[in-house]
């Protein structure tokens, strides 16, 4: 039986990752139904939306998205349709895997962690009021009348954590961890500032700590959690995170074990889940058919997990770290000289783990 998946291509090198993606999942014998659907700044200027409601409709018929990464503009255009589509279809869970891999240059040699990244609140809400309207000045006014006077040319964003998500997110992470042999769950946050609402994040994970005693649980302030990571990585193992921490520290664990090019995503909610590469769209390599594509590869191979085809998926990782070990068809930036003539294209790269595909 083949799987209906929705499939996004992305923009900038989306399309060039996400079509090397679908041609290794198909050589695992996986069989698969794409549904192809544009999101982002092509889908702006042919229907007048990033996000277009057919997309949202796809998704929730299939329960399943494979998709590459999207451009959002900085500073003005629309927003981000990854955050947009998070906070409709509810993906309240990210999952982002960081794992060396032998023959990929890096500093660290044993990193093997999981984020969890709670995906709908925070800062990322998008509850944002610009600077000099009448509802940032009238918001101002509340806020002055609590003896907190703020600059009258303030923008301001709000930062909403509820205990339902952060409960939600918490037990995410705890039944992760049990269901995959992991031994510890580290709360990050800073809830010696922010002390109602990352106070309140870390209240909840001490409660739903208490329902798995056989996970060891610990909390790290999350400026200390960095310095940690960048010294001994190997003494964490599942990292629970607020949306905007989840973001950058997932970013700071894919640097150390080679960089975006090897960091899968998951987005997951109880209706619908989203697989897509941690990287962004990085537009100035778009068409030169050069850009890593493991991270999207590895995204496929989460997918391949949810469907229940782990046997797939397994397969698929081992030839995916075969191609890396070997260091001959890879990607400039898998090299130790990113100048190296003999970097393959992304095309290439997808050919020889075909091929290993094959021998295993």
């Amino acid at each position: 039986m083949a799987y209906s998946v929705t499939l996004i291509p992305g923009d900038g090198v989306g399309p060039e990752v996400t079509w090397a993606t679908r041609r290794v999942l198909e050589a695992t014998g996986v069989e698969f139904e794409w549904e192809v659907q544009q999101v982002g700044a092509e889908a702006l200027k042919l229907g007048g939306t990033p996000l277009p409601e057919p997309v949202l409709r796809s998704i929730r018929r299939n329960r399943v998205a494979l998709k590459g990464p999207v451009t959002t503009p900085v500073g003005t255009g629309f927003r981000s349709v990854n955050v947009a589509l998070r906070q409709k279809l509810d993906l309240y869970a990210c999952l982002r895997p960081c794992r060396s891999f032998p023959g990929v240059p890096s500093y660290f040699r044993n990193v093997d962690l999981v984020v969890v990244r709670e995906n709908t609140e925070d800062l990322y809400a998008g509850i944002e009021f610009e600077r000099g309207t009448p509802e940032a000045l009238k918001l101002l006014d509340f806020i002055a009348s609590s003896g907190r006077k703020l600059d009258p040319g303030s923008g301001l964003s709000i930062k909403p954590i509820s205990e339902a998500a952060s409960r939600r997110i918490a037990r995410f992470a705890f039944r992760y961890a049990r269901e995959n042999g992991r031994r510890k769950v580290s709360v990050v946050h800073k809830a010696n500032i922010m002390k109602f609402t990352d106070g309140l994040f870390l209240e909840v994970a001490r409660e739903v700590a208490r329902e798995f005693p056989e996970i060891e649980f610990e909390d790290v302030i999350v400026d200390n959690l960095c310095m940690q990571l960048v010294r001994r990585p190997e003494r964490f193992d599942v990292l629970l995170l607020p949306n905007l921490y989840g973001d950058i520290v997932s970013d700071l664990c894919a640097g150390l074990i080679g960089g975006l090019g090897l960091a899968p995503s998951a987005n997951l909610g109880d209706e619908a889940a989203i697989f897509e590469p941690a990287h962004g769209s990085a537009p100035k390599y778009a068409g030169q058919n050069r850009v890593n594509p493991v991270a999207m590869m590895l995204s496929g191979g989460l997918m391949l997990r949810h469907l229940g085809e782990r046997e797939a998926a397994q397969r698929l990782e081992r030839a995916i770290a075969q191609v890396l070990a070997e260091g001959r068809k890879v990607t400039y930036d898998l090299k130790p000289d990113p100048n190296d003539p003999t970097a393959a294209t992304t095309s290439e790269m997808a050919e020889e783990i075909i091929r290993k595909l094959k021998e295993i």
